[in-house]
């Protein structure tokens, strides 16, 4: 057996396991770990408590360790724009290195999120890493001010397009309102792109970008009018290669509605509302003629992504990329899905919180694949609440209403018992 590892009789041993591999032995490896796993030591076990969704043990567990924190200093903050036309303010730090890793930049969400933790130009700031992966500013360090620190104010226009900048009541988001605005039409086109939306393999955030930059693709209807003769002429594309992408792009024009929609990058649509939307409309022009009140008539759906439907598809720029998209061929229709007498069938589930290991894509899945149907907010008609640590406003919400509230392993007790005794 490896040093590191041990066979523990109790709970307790595993709790000591578990402090000594992060306090003492983590830093005795020649290599990086970020937690350990504890397992049942039992193949007669293992097998009678089996696995979640066909590959997860429920015998197995990670632990990950606290996050390392580090200071330096914040030489600016800057913003970018998003899909959807959100800024979205970032940090640029003096290199630091975090788990092993140089971090020189760390999200910041929003601007009252930097105003909330008073955030100035020229602070020294703690840093880490969240979930080992995204850097974060914790908090400045005031201290060690000299007064030369300088508070920050988002600028009042589009960095890239230059349109005066808009924010909603009720959101801490700042959008840029032109759906032409380069810096969203890039963003837009990788997340149209992706493995959730319209699946086009081959398409890097580089390639894109190469592609609006040669002046090939505006939006994502170009991409269906891209010629092999265009791909071989930029550098980096050979025949194989081309033929592959070519092929991708039109293999993908027979993606369902719900892809699409997601793909389209409607304010406030993800793949939830998107799924809700095609299952309930069955095409997309039957969307296109709806209200914002024949939208909210969809059970999950509220006000803000009703209205937000209703204005991408009145924009003259969203009226075009539909027609774009049309000329080229996708198939707006949703295929009709077969009722299935599943253990969570006609149940309306909402998700919250992190789960202890479940993600929250892999919880949606099993649950659909169970019957059910994820929504992104509480109402009335949600059947439970599944939550897990760190569960915010809608585990209020569901108290207020009455909501069953329900943990993973219930949710998952409910998932692989007989349809027949669901409640």
């Amino acid at each position: 057996m490896a040093p590191h590892r041990k066979r523990a009789k109790t709970l307790a041993e595993v709790e000591k396991w578990a402090y000594d591999l992060e306090h003492k032995i983590r830093s005795e490896l020649n290599f990086a770990i970020d937690g350990g796993v504890v397992k049942v030591d039992s193949l007669r076990l293992q097998e009678e408590l089996g696995v979640v969704g066909g590959r997860e043990p429920r015998w197995a567990i990670a632990r990950k360790f606290a996050p390392d924190i580090a200071e330096t200093r914040l030489l600016d903050i800057q913003v970018n724009v998003g899909r959807t036309g959100a800024i979205n303010p970032f940090a640029v730090l003096e290199p630091v290195e975090i788990g092993g890793v140089i971090v020189k930049l760390a999200t910041l969400h929003n601007e009252d999120l930097i105003v909330a933790k008073d955030l100035r130009v020229g602070d020294w700031v703690q840093v880490k890493r969240a979930g080992e992966v995204i850097p974060q500013i914790i908090a400045p360090i005031p201290e060690k001010r000299t007064g030369a620190e300088k508070p920050w104010r988002m600028p009042k226009k589009c960095p890239v397009c230059g349109t005066p900048l808009t924010r909603e009541e009720d959101e801490a988001a700042i959008y840029c309102p032109n759906i032409i605005c380069p810096g969203r039409q890039l963003e837009g086109l990788v997340h149209f792109t992706s493995r959730g939306a319209m699946d086009i393999r081959g398409l890097s955030y580089a390639r894109i970008e190469q592609l609006v930059q040669e002046g090939l693709v505006k939006d994502p209807g170009d991409l269906y009018s891209l010629t092999h003769e265009q791909l071989l002429e930029l550098e980096g594309y050979a025949d194989k290669g081309t033929d592959a992408l070519i092929t991708a792009i039109q293999a993908s024009k027979s993606q369902p509605l719900n892809r699409l929609l997601n793909a389209l990058g409607i304010r406030h649509v993800g793949a939830i509302a998107a799924q809700l939307l095609a299952q309930h409309f069955g095409t997309l022009d039957a969307l296109m003629a709806a209200s914002a009140d024949d939208i909210l008539n969809v059970r999950g759906i509220g006000a803000t992504i009703a209205n937000g439907v209703v204005a991408y598809f009145s924009d003259p720029g969203g009226q075009k990329l539909i027609d774009k998209l049309r000329r080229a061929g996708l198939d707006f229709k949703e295929p009709r899905a077969v009722a299935a007498g599943g253990a969570l069938s006609g149940k309306t589930i909402v998700i919250t919180g992190t789960l202890p290991t479940l993600s929250r894509t892999k919880a949606t899945s099993m649950i659909e694949a169970a019957g059910g149907r994820v929504t992104g907010s509480v109402s009335k008609s949600t059947d439970f609440l599944v939550a897990g640590e760190e569960a915010g406003s809608k585990l209020e919400k569901a108290k207020s209403l009455g909501v069953a509230i329900i943990d993973e392993a219930e949710l998952l007790r409910r998932i692989n018992r007989p349809a027949t005794s669901s409640t």
